[in-house]
């Protein structure tokens, strides 16, 4: 039966990404391309099952660091925590400085929104244009414009002018069924029973977040696709981070916003990616200070390319 099972996830996981390939949204990209991406924000309504908010301010700073450098913000799926909370506008409300930083970025058509399992109403459209086309100023009593005309995707593809190589970025719950056949009964034991369960040091074994065999299991059936169709692919869910070595699969994972001290991202720039880490220090001047740190990296992405690969 195990045999079985492992086969049944390895099609499923094949036909999702496959399917989210060919619907992607495609960006071509040149070596003057600057991305980042950020994955697995969870942003909640403040309470104290948030674990958005105790890493909102080096995030808002790296927002504007990215802003400023002229870079593409590219949300890797899972930003809101809608399976926790069914009210969007709380949720705004908690983190109104984060999503005025990510206005910035829509305003000036550098914004890129992938919806994941724990954000999937954000595949219809309606749902996006009732919770974030719009805003309520709650102390001007008065409703503005917020990312007005936003179109979240389930996958990005970033082509390179130069080479073709492609770049396939999802969020990265595609075929692990308890996160995307039948989330919603997943959901609603989040909801209504483990969200209460947490409190009290208990993991949902949905998640593959605390449950290594799990997360295992997910990131082998991407690189079986990966070695098939010879492509590059980002992705977040399982908070674990990923910077593969050259004679690895191009298996890159985003890791998540909500690490007790740190927050991680993956950044394109100059044909080269990197692996960067943003975290609160005290500074000399036993001052607070957000500081962003290289991981790994850079290396260009051309070295990733299987096709370039000998066999």
């Amino acid at each position: 039966m195990t045999g079985q099972s492992g086969l049944g996830s390895t099609m499923r996981t094949e036909e999702r990404l496959t399917k989210a390939y060919l619907n992607a949204r495609i960006e071509p990209i040149t070596d003057q391309s600057k991305y980042v991406f950020m994955s697995d924000c969870h942003r909640g309504d403040g309470s104290s099952s948030d674990e958005f908010s105790h890493n909102q301010n080096a995030y808002i700073y790296a927002l504007y660091h990215y802003f400023n450098e002229d870079i593409t913000y590219v949300e890797v799926g899972d930003g809101d925590e809608l399976w926790e909370h069914k009210n969007y506008r709380d949720i705004k409300l908690a983190h109104a400085d984060a999503f005025m930083a990510m206005r910035m970025f829509h305003e000036n058509q550098r914004l890129i929104m992938i919806y994941g399992n724990h954000n999937i109403f954000l595949n219809k459209q309606d749902y996006v244009i009732k919770n974030l086309y719009t805003c309520y100023d709650k102390y001007n009593e008065t409703v503005f414009d917020f990312l007005n005309h936003l179109k979240p995707v389930e996958a990005l593809v970033l082509k390179v002018q130069k080479t073709e190589q492609e770049i396939l970025i999802l969020h990265g719950h595609q075929g692990d069924m308890a996160n995307d056949q039948t989330w919603i009964f997943s959901m609603l034991s989040l909801r209504y029973f483990w969200r209460c369960m947490h409190s009290f040091g208990f993991q949902n074994p949905a998640s593959p977040v605390k449950f290594t065999q799990k997360r295992h299991k997910i990131e082998k059936n991407y690189n079986k696709w990966i070695e098939k169709h010879k492509m590059m692919l980002i992705c977040g869910h399982t908070h674990r981070y990923k910077y593969p070595r050259l004679t690895e699969l191009p298996y890159f994972n985003t890791g998540c916003c909500i690490y007790p001290t740190s927050l991680t991202a993956l950044e394109i720039e100059n044909g080269k990616i990197t692996l960067v880490k943003w975290h609160t220090i005290v500074n000399e001047d036993a001052c607070l200070q957000v500081t962003r740190e290289i991981i790994t990296g850079p290396s260009p992405i051309s070295n990733f390319d299987l096709r370039q690969r000998k066999t």
